[in-house]
């Protein structure tokens, strides 16, 4: 054996080493890309308040980034929690699914799948050549993003659960179904019998019993007595339920669960519409603009705000009319223009 072999060393990764995160990682990332809470109508509800909003959105600095582009990155960041762009020349090309190679937690290369309708193919892109934009980003995996529902898992599962058996119970559950004690009759009797019930809604049927007992008592003191079928959903608390995980979903996307109150008025549907647009949609929208800016070279901004109309019009007026006021009054005092602007930048007025 030569001395090379006796003193070569092998090296393994322990257990809490990089091949145990990026396994962990990966295994998280698969499992909370997708969720079946993504079929309801309250989840699809928030993605299209998403995707609506940024496809408002005003972009200034780049004609690559259009409102279409934007479209499919709000869906995809709702839904996924992040979304990959391929930069070409004149456009930019979705990534189906993608693997990162990072350094210091940041991404430096990237495998991507890019789809066509004949067959998507593959192809390796530096982290130049690619937009990858992420929400809620974790600082295990800062080149990952996650979604509302996967941020909220519980929630999510709660809703699909009961969503599900909600759906079961109207399908399957007996509703309206009533059990009439016949009297004793031959077959033909029996079905003749219960063919005289149907289609007679609204009409009083008079039906005479000859049993001496039927349904556990004399006749005719329990004779032709219905039981009820229908199940008591009252008891279970599941509407309670349901509207209270909707609720938690909303929230979660950044859409008050007021709004979609029976009671909700003009000014309360206003206020959410500005929560969503500048708590959630802007920030989000900023991000998405620095890391335009990095990767495109040139100065980008995206607005949210001004073509929502989220923000208070009357409030915005009365100010104006208070400064032009306020400018009035200080131009009669002759006051010094450097210290109105001064005072401006006191009290934030730009």
């Amino acid at each position: 054996m030569s001395s090379d072999l006796r003193t070569s060393r092998e090296t393994r990764s322990s257990g809490s080493g990089f091949t145990a995160e990026i396994i962990a990682a990966r295994e998280a990332y698969i499992s909370g890309a997708r969720g079946m809470a993504e079929l309801t109508g309250t989840v699809q509800t928030c993605v299209t308040m998403w995707e609506s909003g940024l496809a408002l959105a005003d972009i200034v600095g780049t004609d690559l980034i259009n409102h279409s582009v934007m479209a499919a990155t709000a869906r995809s960041l709702a839904l996924r929690g992040e979304a990959v762009w391929v930069i070409r020349e004149d456009n930019l090309a979705p990534a189906t699914d993608w693997e990162v190679s990072t350094r210091d937690g940041t991404p430096r290369a990237y495998r991507l799948s890019i789809p066509d309708a004949g067959g998507g193919h593959t192809e390796t892109a530096l982290a130049a050549e690619v937009l990858h934009f992420r929400t809620a980003v974790d600082m295990v995996a800062p080149w990952y993003g996650s979604a509302p529902l996967r941020r909220a898992r519980l929630s999510a599962g709660l809703l699909h659960a009961l969503e599900t058996a909600l759906g079961e119970i109207y399908e399957f559950a007996p509703l309206g179904s009533q059990i009439v004690p016949l009297p004793e009759h031959d077959e033909a009797g029996m079905n003749r019998m219960q063919r005289s019930f149907r289609g007679s809604r609204g009409r009083v049927l008079v039906r005479e019993s000859v049993a001496v007992s039927a349904a556990g008592g004399p006749a005719p003191a329990q004779d032709w007595r219905p039981n009820d079928l229908t199940p008591d959903m009252a008891k279970s608390m599941a509407l309670e339920t349901l509207e209270a995980s909707r609720s938690s979903i909303f929230a979660a996307f950044g859409v008050l669960p007021a709004m979609w109150a029976t009671n909700a008025q003009g000014p309360l549907v206003r206020e959410a519409q500005r929560h969503l647009a500048q708590w959630v949609l802007q920030p989000m929208v900023g991000l998405m603009a620095e890391e335009a800016t990095n990767k495109l070279g040139t100065p980008i901004t995206m607005d949210v705000v001004r073509p929502t109309q989220a923000f208070d019009a009357g409030g915005r007026a009365r100010a104006f009319a208070t400064m032009v006021q306020a400018l009035t009054q200080a131009k009669e005092a002759g006051l010094d223009p450097q210290a109105i602007e001064d005072s401006f930048k006191f009290i934030d007025w730009e």
